[in-house]
């Protein structure tokens, strides 16, 4: 990875971020509000302005995260979340056109675990999950030191998994509080930290639930490492008792005792990752 200049951009709900990603270090971090009203060549627009900002004629290529499915191998995106616009576009092609360097698509979550994988605490991590606990319930999962997307791009999605009378995003995410007791997770996430009882059992029951996600995970890749990220991580001194308790559940404690559970500490991980997709390609 050193001295090889990446674009990483991180295309969120409201939001676009880019950087240059060089020799693990990022470098001129630049943002723009989205128009996510606006037609599919507006929206590109936006994505032309981060990436003119950034390139030059030392960059390799250029990674994009997206919050929708991705036709990996084509580069083509489909239904993107929130910009309603982007039912199908062929990004990596039109990227490319523009711009003559090879294009990356793939995943936010998918990207999220790369970005920790390369850059973060996945470092050395041969098997393991990047688990993102925000208002839904994500994951992108590395098999051999390799992004596992699946035929579909669909690999990882856990959270929609049938559990319970919904699915686990429902029990699992920040909109656990919301979803089950109609209340609203931040405040929710304040008195925690305030010591109140009603609170911390709220958690701690979220945690539960949390903890049967994840074992799901390990019957299915039983990873040597789960990074969790989102801003649910940031409570997760008050969901963690609970949690440990249903993995340690595990019909196999061997695998039980060999598993980690951290918490990510990238700032820019969506960007790292997205950068991180031309490494995986190597």
């Amino acid at each position: 990875m050193t001295n090889t200049k990446i674009i990483g951009i991180d295309l969120g709900a409201t939001n676009i971020r880019g950087a240059i990603v060089d020799n693990d270090a990022i470098f001129e971090i630049i943002s723009k509000r989205i128009n996510t009203r606006g037609t599919e060549e507006q929206v590109l627009e936006d994505v032309y302005f981060i990436i003119d900002k950034l390139i030059d004629k030392d960059v390799k290529a250029i990674g994009i995260g997206v919050p929708s499915v991705v036709d990996v191998e084509k580069g083509i995106v489909y239904d993107v979340v929130h910009i309603p616009s982007w039912k199908e576009v062929h990004l990596k092609q039109i990227l490319e056109d523009k711009y003559k360097v090879p294009v990356f698509v793939n995943n936010d979550a998918n990207c999220f675990a790369l970005g920790e994988h390369y850059f973060g605490k996945g470092k050395g991590a041969k098997n393991m999950i990047g688990l993102t606990l925000g208002t839904g319930l994500g994951a992108g999962i590395i098999i051999n030191n390799q992004l596992y997307a699946g035929t579909n791009c669909g690999a990882g999605e856990f959270g929609c998994v049938d559990y319970l009378d919904n699915n686990y995003e429902f029990y699992c995410s920040g909109s656990f509080f919301n979803n089950v007791y109609g209340l609203n997770g931040e405040d929710v996430f304040k008195d925690a930290q305030k010591g109140d009882p009603q609170a911390l059992k709220l958690y701690g029951e979220m945690g539960t639930h949390l903890g049967n996600a994840i074992k799901v995970v390990m019957y299915t890749y039983d990873p040597s490492l789960i990074i969790l990220g989102g801003s649910v991580k940031l409570a997760y001194e008050y969901f963690e008792k609970t949690m440990w308790q249903r993995i340690n559940t595990l019909v196999y404690p061997k695998s039980v005792e060999r598993l980690k559970i951290e918490r990510s500490a990238l700032e820019n991980s969506g960007i790292l990752g997205a950068a991180g997709l031309y490494f995986d390609s190597l």
